[in-house]
């Protein structure tokens, strides 16, 4: 059977994503740095939990541990995500005011996070006979996006978050090159009801999730390095 450990896993396209890959037949872990919330959420699913904490050497270390006495990885879900330029009010704040502290803070999970975790789960995925990453990033992530008149990404006034999930990207496309014999891919899931943009979504959990479910479950000769929404290949 699979086994998939999917971050930031309590809420939202998270346990979304959870839910429809342990219809398929996985064994899924729910990453959730609230070790009670991650319980609850996976005694609903009837999934694992792992306290997972992205930002945090030490927890990351232990929930691969724990893992490993289990049995090992398949798949890993790198969905854990903040959106620290977001006000209460649901208003991104605008470059001009974006600070170093709110850059930080959103590099701290959007990025370094992913790369700590991919690290600590390498040696399992790489034991793995059919070893798959999914990397959630974002259609602001896209530089040909952000730079055509009109679209989304060029209307969207913020930095950090942005800027978190074009690194992103990057870091998929040099760990595809890296490991060939893994299947790794950025996604794009949409712009989904979640806490993450204060509910101001248009599209459900359920639609967003799609695109992460399919790349999770993708083949051994599938796509690798690639950056994908729900309709297809996004560009760059």
């Amino acid at each position: 059977m699979t086994a998939t450990l999917i971050t930031g896993a309590n809420k939202g396209l998270g346990f979304e994503t959870a839910r429809r890959l342990i219809a398929a037949g996985h064994t899924v872990y729910i990453g959730s740095r609230d070790a009670e919330r991650g319980r609850r959420a996976a005694e609903r699913l009837g999934a694992r939990a792992v306290r997972l904490d992205v930002t945090d050497d030490a927890s990351v270390a232990a929930a691969a541990k724990t893992i490993e006495a289990d049995g090992g990885l398949d798949v890993l879900v790198n969905n854990a995500g903040i959106q620290e330029e977001m006000g209460d009010d649901n208003v991104v704040i605008g470059a001009a005011d974006v600070t170093v502290d709110v850059m930080r803070q959103t590099f701290e999970t959007n990025v370094f996070g992913m790369v700590r975790v991919t690290h600590a789960f390498l040696p399992l995925l790489r034991s793995s006979a059919a070893p798959v990453v999914v990397n959630v990033s974002s259609g602001l992530a896209s530089l040909t996006r952000a730079t055509i008149p009109g679209d989304p990404a060029y209307t969207y006034p913020g930095l950090a978050y942005p800027a978190s999930k074009t690194a992103v990207n990057m870091i998929t496309v040099q760990y595809a090159k890296a490991f060939p014999n893994m299947r790794i891919n950025a996604v794009e899931p949409g712009y989904t009801k979640t806490d993450l943009n204060g509910n101001s979504g248009v599209q459900t959990v359920e639609q967003g999730a799609e695109i992460i479910v399919r790349m999770a479950q993708v083949d051994p000769d599938g796509p690798t390095g690639g950056y994908f929404d729900a309709d297809g290949i996004l560009p760059w």
